[in-house]
């Protein structure tokens, strides 16, 4: 599921921190700032160089991260968004961090698109932030910029992805490396949940962030760029800085989340369920309650509650109406049947 960051904010391959000092020499373990703790520091260990197996970069971003991702996939913003509870206004608000990010990241891209180290992965088409502006017009009107603000959470985020494009811009291939290939991943399953859960017209407006209208195949697409990835000129020192790099931006992303979560206790808005959320797994065709790792799971923590919320969920649909119906039908046959 990365990606929401990457899915919403990431999705499906991907959903943030900063290094000691912003830019000093990155040890063992780097130093952040936590929203949640209100600003405290926070310690987050990097995964050693010998527990990576692989000296291709792109495999060790994908091991170096694999823990950081799944705590982001387990956020409750995160997991409420794939189970399709929505708030609308949670997700206006996470456009507009969104937004920031992203206009933080490309400014500095193409700052630096003729930089050695990080030309090769310089591909204008993963932009999203003129779709972000769209979907913004969307939901606050057209005097958005005038209504809309840069988030605490957001802005530590963006002053990182500044510091780095401006100071070793190498480090901006472990941000967008966390951010486009998560989107990319996922961005197709969150487009349906909010699509759903919001009610948005399915001609796109307030989802063009997840349209990526210039790649026509995103899995050749995520190859060719951990192929770029894996053939920079690169020593260990500076792939293990990126590894340490990519879980700050994790961080980042997760402080987001929570700053979301926090945000989401004041605000006096209903919660939007899509019912049958969308989820691509084990050949669901995008309905999580057909994925029998998830009801399996669901069962078994929430018992005849859960059951109950499926038959409603169900209900709510007309393929289910239509057996419900049958069902309906056949008893009342068999009723006759036995009466006569």
């Amino acid at each position: 599921m990365k990606g929401m960051l990457h899915l919403l904010w990431t999705g499906k391959d991907c959903l943030s921190g900063w290094t000691n000092g912003f830019g000093e020499k990155m040890e063992d373990s780097v130093k952040t700032e936590s929203v949640a703790n209100g600003g405290g520091p926070v310690y987050a260990e990097s995964e050693p160089a010998d527990t990576l197996r692989s000296t291709d970069l792109s495999e060790m971003l994908a091991a170096g991260t694999k823990e950081v991702h799944e705590k982001a996939e387990n956020t409750q913003f995160v997991k409420d968004f794939l189970k399709g509870r929505i708030r609308k206004e949670l997700f206006k608000l996470g456009h507009v961090a969104l937004y920031y990010t992203y206009q933080a990241i490309e400014e500095e891209t193409e700052r630096n698109k003729d930089h050695p180290d990080f030309s090769p992965l310089y591909f204008p088409e993963l932009n999203r932030c003129d779709a972000l502006a769209r979907d913004l017009e969307y939901f606050y009107g057209e005097d958005w910029m005038e209504r809309v603000s840069c988030s605490p959470a957001a802005q530590r985020y963006v002053e990182r992805i500044h510091k780095v494009g401006k100071d070793e811009p190498i480090l901006l291939v472990a941000h967008a490396y966390t951010r486009y290939m998560g989107d990319l991943s996922g961005g197709q399953v969150l487009k349906k949940v909010a699509q759903r859960a919001l009610k948005l017209p399915a001609t796109g407006e307030g989802v063009n962030f997840y349209q990526f209208d210039g790649i026509h195949s995103a899995k050749a697409f995520k190859q060719l760029y951990r192929s770029r990835m894996n053939e920079l000129d690169l020593n260990m020192a500076t792939k293990e800085r990126l590894v340490a790099e990519a879980v700050l931006a994790f961080q980042f992303n997760m402080e987001v989340f929570d700053e979301l979560e926090e945000m989401g206790k004041d605000i006096k808005d209903e919660i939007m369920d899509a019912g049958m959320p969308i989820h691509e797994a084990h050949g669901t065709g995008g309905d999580i309650n057909k994925c029998p790792y998830y009801a399996a799971q669901m069962v078994a923590s929430g018992g005849s509650a859960y059951v109950s919320q499926l038959a409603m969920a169900a209900l709510r649909h007309p393929t289910g109406q239509v057996l419900f119906a049958a069902l309906v039908a056949a008893l009342a046959g068999f009723a006759a049947w036995y009466f006569m």
